[in-house]
Formats: structure tokens, sequence, C-alpha cells
């Protein structure tokens, strides 16, 4: 992407830090399991950012219910600094062995700027022609930065 790293140093989390991270993962993924996801967007931008942020790329799905609740949670693929492979057949696969009715996609950019990419917007395209034609549901695409997260729906990108 030729994005230069943010500058900012990833300074050491302290045990009592890893644990309230950990603990907050829990209390949210406890509550999206419970609730439609979609009812409550702060708290799905949280979860995603707790999630997802990092040092290399990784890509995640959230596969949903009927009712837009989380069947799972799927981390499925991690890439380098800054590019992640993700496999528009296996995500839809993925999707069917679930029985899941919708999905969340989710990925970061370890830069910290949330901007899409040529590649991030053909392949949510990809993902958005499986899923209409075998009457899935393609929420969102959620790009993950530094302290901000980016909605290519609320972009109007699909």
């Amino acid at each position: 992407r030729g994005l230069q790293p943010a500058h900012f140093s990833e300074t050491p989390m302290t045990p009592q830090e890893e644990t309230i991270i950990l603990e907050a993962r829990d209390i949210l993924g406890r509550y999206l399991s419970q609730n439609p996801v979609i009812g409550s967007w702060q708290a799905l931008m949280d979860y995603c950012a707790l999630t997802v942020r990092g040092p290399i790329e990784r890509f995640h799905v959230l596969y949903l219910d009927r009712k837009n609740r989380i069947i799972s949670d799927e981390l499925l693929s991690t890439g380098t600094v800054d590019h992640v492979p993700v496999y528009p057949r296996e995500v839809i696969k993925r999707a069917l062995m679930l029985n899941a009715s919708a999905l969340i996609l989710i990925h970061n950019h370890p830069s910290g700027d949330p901007t899409p990419s040529e590649p991030d917007l053909s392949m949510t395209k990809e993902i958005q022609k499986g899923c209409k034609y075998l009457g899935l549901t393609l929420h969102d695409h959620i790009i993950v930065g530094a302290g901000t997260e980016l909605s290519l729906r609320a972009l109007g990108k699909f």
C-alpha cells in the first residue's frame, strides 16, 4: 500500500492491563452473542477494535444468525504488516457450514490508516457477489485503524 507506519510506539502492556483487555473482550463477546450485533453499532465497533487491532493484518468474519447474533467470530487469515490473504470461497464456505444468514467482514490496517485499498474493495465485492447468489447478507466490511474504525457500507463502497 505504500503507507508509512504511524508514529506511535508499541509499549508493552502490564499483566494487569492484559487481564483487563481479556476481560473486556469476554464481556463484549458475551453481550454480542446474546444481543443483535447490528442493534448496537458502538458495541460492534468496540469489539472490532479490541479483537482485530495489532501489528500484523488479521482478517476476521463475524457469522450471524437470522436475528443478527454472532454464531462465530472466525479469524480466517493472518498476514504481514501490509497484506493479508483472503479467499472469498473460504469465507462463504464457512458461512454455509455454520448455517449463517449474514456476515460482517473485519480486518485491520497496522499502519493505523483505515482507508480501504483497491484489493480491500475488490475482495469485498467478490464476497458480496457470492453472498447475494447464495442468499446470504453481507452487512459490512469494517477496517480497524489506530483508534478509529471505518465502515465500507457507511462510505457507500458496496
